[in-house]
């Protein structure tokens, strides 16, 4: 089985990495090539599909951080997590959990779920 932690871990330092260079390089190591992401509000295919996610999201919550809450489990080719986000150092803004398909120690589908959203 695939080591659980280092996906959710690298998961959460690709949408932490604010650098392009080395966000390619997680985004490489953590998703296949065809990585296919959904949630509520956005999706994306590939890895410049996910990194232009990434790049909204960076640029919406300015100085906020994803962290992992609590540990992720699975079974078979299936993970799931739950993560943070907020400014460091402070409660988290948002919470969710995420669903993965995981093929060859890689991220072949994320189905992301909002746990915890701010009131509009």
């Amino acid at each position: 089985m695939a080591d659980l932690n280092k996906i959710a871990e690298g998961y959460i330092n690709a949408w932490n990495e604010s650098d392009a260079g080395r966000r390619a390089a997680l985004l490489e190591a953590i998703f296949t090539e065809d990585v296919s992401y959904r949630d509520p509000l956005m999706q994306g295919d590939g890895h410049a599909g996910v990194g232009a996610l990434i790049d909204g999201v960076q640029q919406r919550f300015a100085g906020f951080r994803f962290s992992l809450k609590g540990a992720p489990d699975g079974f078979a080719d299936t993970i799931r997590f739950s993560w943070n986000l907020g400014p460091e150092g402070t409660e988290s803004v948002i919470e969710g959990t995420d669903i993965g398909i995981i093929e060859n120690d890689r991220l072949k589908s994320v189905t992301g779920f909002l746990d915890k959203v701010p009131a509009q």
